[in-house]
């Protein structure tokens, strides 16, 4: 429906250690910030605590907020934690096994003690249905009713809570499926039932399966979080729109989110990318890395154009967090970024080579790094940072947390004894080791979308990203870091420049020069219509919408297609030349070279309905005409081997800093929730947008 204008927006995160929160007033361009530790047990009472702060902090009352936007991590931890409904498959017979079998590959090939990932229904809650369609959706066996009547009858009384109906080829011909459902309806309603050709109607059976298991076990769950948020707000008289954040970096109303839910799996990290690329577009860097530390993770994602990559593949739950095909597959667009267990709260150890490892393991939230004081005692890369003197313990958040630095300090003890080191000498190996394993995950990940990591501008946000922002970007020979203004909740920004959008996918198998034109535009026209109308039912969108269009392209023969954007207008032979012009751009850029003179063939069309962008203009917490003496708050020794060891290190008030402030390193640049530290040989200066962007004297 129509709504009327109002003046306040705010977007909040719920990360893995901390809740951040960006409240902005659209009429001034002020800002208000807020940070509160997660709480894992109940992530909206951190939402409430993080909001009612922002909110007395400006004298406002809730109904002054006309849009709320939220990041979750409800979904990914479900999934890992195996904390959904439970679950039954039905499957074409002969093929209920398929979500075990996967594709047959072994993704560590001389690891002996090989795991596969674990599916989310146990086998004897999958079963053969007598039916079959084949590819091109004539049917073959018709579906046994009867058959599928007994079955769900049984299921419901067995206490089965939720189905997934993944048959051969649903999305040529759903109906088969759609009959299932309509039986649920009639004689077990309470069970809740998910059709593959609703939530991945792509060829690719195991993957089309697995994620329709993975929707339908999350749904219930997420369904009754965000009813639960959705009576929170309303019990503190918020009357405006509720928005979730979707891994392609597109907001959707909460009817959306809670049909798809497997679509909010990255929605935090998501938006972390599209701050990025909104801070990268105004300070003149359309192409950058985006670095984002937080407390349990560190996430790179390279933003191209102006515009952060979207894949339409991504895997959850791995066996090893880090190992590319140990996980669940799940076909749902997300933007393209790497995570590592690379946090604040990583947790440090010596492994059975008597070596240091740092990380995947998170102190989280609670009970938090050992420098916390609440209840941990295994040293952390915060403890090593504090005790390094890059942060000051009396104004963590603002001085909020103070921080414990004889706790850090004896946390680092013992494994400081393990690798006879001095616990400075400790914490430095921790801090430099966390950096270079960062570092290397950045170059995998520029360089295996075709591009140089030397030639980007590296944006470090995050609580921890600009303390740690300066070593990575030397060792990655970065042109410049870049630190924006609020780096702490800087995530919580791109919720506030994210527009409504949604992803569609539909398979149409053929080669270019055989495939049937109308059928193509008929399915092209179908998907954007739906879009339109799901963005018109979320916000009064109506004619005000964009439209993106894309196939998946490879040449005949090969088993991995190339996402290639497709001409305006409707499609005919003639546009035949032109997409094999811009597939073998592609092409080119991902792999340096063009392949064989063979035809190209299409697998899947894609279509991304989307709203306007929010506009966003910010009045930042700084004075004008501030500069580098002005801020200056006093000097702390900080630990830098190459000054010699611990030396009397400036640090600045990064709300004093004024436009066009320069000073040298090393210095450190402090604001509530976050600490820039700028090494030896970096040159600092303050730009026209509040970014503080560091180069250095051997150019990175």
């Amino acid at each position: 429906m129509e709504r009327t204008a109002v003046s306040h927006r705010v977007g909040i995160d719920v990360g893995g250690t901390f809740t951040d929160l960006l409240l902005v007033d659209d009429a001034t361009g002020e800002v208000t910030v807020g940070k509160e530790l997660t709480t894992p047990a109940d992530p909206a009472r951190a939402i409430e605590q993080v909001l009612d702060g922002a909110l007395a902090a400006r004298g406002l009352s809730p109904t002054a907020l006309g849009r709320l936007i939220h990041g979750t991590t409800l979904v990914t931890n479900a999934l890992i934690e195996r904390k959904g409904a439970r679950l039954a498959l039905l499957a074409t017979r002969g093929f209920r096994d398929a979500v075990e079998i996967a594709r047959e590959h072994r993704y560590a090939l001389y690891d002996l003690f090989l795991e596969m990932p674990r599916p989310l229904v146990p086998r004897y809650l999958r079963f053969d249905v007598p039916e079959r369609i084949l590819a091109d959706g004539t049917v073959r066996e018709p579906l046994d009713e009867a058959y599928v009547e007994r079955l769900l009858r049984e299921l419901a009384r067995r206490g089965v809570e939720a189905v997934a109906v993944a048959f051969l080829h649903s999305y040529q011909n759903p109906a088969h499926e759609q009959a299932v459902a309509r039986i649920a309806a009639r004689i077990a309603p309470s069970l809740r039932v998910g059709l593959s050709s609703d939530v991945a109607p792509e060829l690719r059976e195991y993957e089309r399966a697995s994620t329709t298991c993975a929707n339908v076990y999350v749904q219930a769950r997420v369904e009754s979080y965000l009813r639960d948020l959705e009576a929170r707000l309303a019990a503190r008289r918020f009357d405006g729109a509720l928005f979730v954040m979707l891994s392609s970096g597109g907001l959707a109303a909460v009817e959306t989110a809670i049909r798809y839910p497997v679509r909010l799996l990255e929605s935090g990290p998501a938006a972390g990318a599209l701050a990025a690329a909104h801070y990268g577009r105004l300070a003149g860097l359309p192409d950058l890395l985006s670095f984002d530390m937080g407390g349990t993770t560190a996430k790179l994602c390279v933003i191209a154009d102006g515009a952060p990559q979207v894949a339409t593949e991504f895997e959850v739950d791995r066996v090893y967090r880090f190992q590319r095909g140990s996980g669940l597959p799940i076909k749902a667009p997300v933007i393209e970024l790497v995570e590592i267990g690379a946090g604040g709260g990583s947790l440090a150890r010596v492994d059975s080579l008597g070596l240091l490892q740092v990380g995947p393991e998170s102190a989280g939230a609670d009970p938090g790094p050992a420098c916390y004081g609440r209840g941990g005692r295994q040293p952390t890369v915060t403890d090593a940072d504090l005790l390094l003197g890059y942060l000051d313990p009396a104004y963590f958040l603002g001085g909020r947390l103070r921080l414990d630095r004889a706790a850090a300090e004896a946390a680092l003890a013992p494994l400081a004894e393990q690798l006879g080191l001095s616990p400075v000498e400790a914490a430095w190996g921790i801090h430099q080791l966390v950096n270079e394993s960062m570092a290397s995950a950045a170059r995998v990940h520029v360089v295996e979308r075709g591009r140089d990591p030397r030639g980007l501008p590296l944006l470090a946000f995050g609580g921890a990203g600009p303390v740690h922002g300066d070593r990575v970007a030397r060792l990655l020979h970065a042109p410049q870091l870049v630190a924006p203004f609020g780096a702490g909740v800087t995530s919580a920004l791109g919720f506030l420049v994210a527009p409504l959008a949604f992803d569609f996918a539909r398979s149409y198998y053929g080669r270019l020069d055989a495939l049937d034109w109308t059928a193509v535009n008929d399915l092209l026209a179908a998907m954007e219509a739906e879009g339109e109308a799901l963005l018109a039912r979320a916000d009064g969108l109506g004619a005000d919408v964009a439209l993106q269009r894309w196939v998946d392209l490879r040449y005949v023969g090969q088993g991995h297609e190339v996402r290639t954007a497709l001409p305006p207008g409707r499609l005919s032979p003639d546009s035949v030349a032109d997409l094999h012009d811009r597939f073998e751009a592609s092409y080119r850029r991902l792999y340096g070279r063009v392949g064989p003179d063979v035809a190209l063939e299409a697998l899947h069309w894609r279509v991304r309905v989307s709203g306007p962008q929010p506009a966003l203009r910010l009045r930042l917490e700084r004075p004008g005409q501030g500069g580098r003496r002005d801020a200056r708050k006093g000097v702390r020794s900080a630990y830098f081997p190459e000054a010699g060891g611990y030396v009397d290190t400036p640090v600045y008030d990064r709300y004093r800093l004024g436009v066009g402030s320069a000073f040298d390193g090393p210095a450190i640049v402090e604001e509530r929730e976050s600490t820039l530290v700028v090494g030896p040989g970096g040159r600092a200066e303050v730009d026209p947008h509040g970014n503080v962007v560091v180069r250095w004297d051997d150019g990175g």
